[in-house]
């Protein structure tokens, strides 16, 4: 377990499940995580501080909770908007497995639990909400984000958010100077010690 982290592929660790209660889209659910994953004990204050500063979900369309964990961002998503289809991806197969778990107990069935390589490749998306994976290191990162973030649609927007000591200030420029002249980045909102990055496809 030493050398194994929330971005292995399939978690050697032997599987121990916990029950947490969260809030999640204004009301309080019990639900299931595990070790050998991302905040298995409670929604980590990025994506606290990423769900309290975002707007809305869209109401309909492929909309993408990037590197989703057992899936507060996704399983929120897909609480506020029902008739929207939502792609919770990640690499490590025992968060999908719970994200598919957590769907199932509130009834949820409009969310794809699956690998970055099972979504199709003409899909483009109405937001991209992530708290990504910093810690895979930067050429993964910037190797992820020029994946995914081009496939917004036009006239929508990605929100990330960044601890600001694991270099969201140097990530937003590297996103300024990468993406496409129809791309603006902006600060949204800081707080707790992170950064909310907007990327406008205009």
């Amino acid at each position: 377990m030493a050398h194994e982290h929330y971005f292995s592929e399939i978690p050697e660790s032997q599987l121990k499940y916990r029950q947490i209660s969260v809030p999640l889209a204004g009301q309080t659910y019990d639900l299931t995580t595990s070790n050998g994953i991302f905040s298995p004990e409670r929604i980590d204050i990025g994506t606290q501080v990423l769900l309290a500063n975002t707007p809305p979900t869209p109401p309909g369309g492929n909309l993408l909770d990037l590197g989703c964990g057992w899936g507060p961002i996704a399983l929120t998503m897909a609480l506020e908007s029902p008739h929207a289809t939502i792609w919770a991806v990640d690499i490590n197969e025992r968060a999908l497995e719970l994200v598919r778990r957590n769907s199932e107990a509130l009834g949820i069935t409009n969310i794809n639990a699956v690998r970055p390589s099972d979504v199709p490749t003409d899909i483009g998306f109405m937001t991209i909400r992530s708290n990504p994976p910093i810690r895979v290191g930067k050429s993964e990162l910037h190797a992820m984000l020029r994946h995914w973030l081009p496939r917004l649609v036009p006239d929508s927007d990605a929100w990330l958010v960044v601890q600001r000591n694991l270099g969201s200030d140097s990530l937003q420029r590297w996103l300024e100077g990468t993406l496409p002249a129809e791309f603006a980045v902006t600060r949204a909102a800081t707080n707790k010690g992170y950064r909310v990055l907007r990327v406008r496809h205009r």
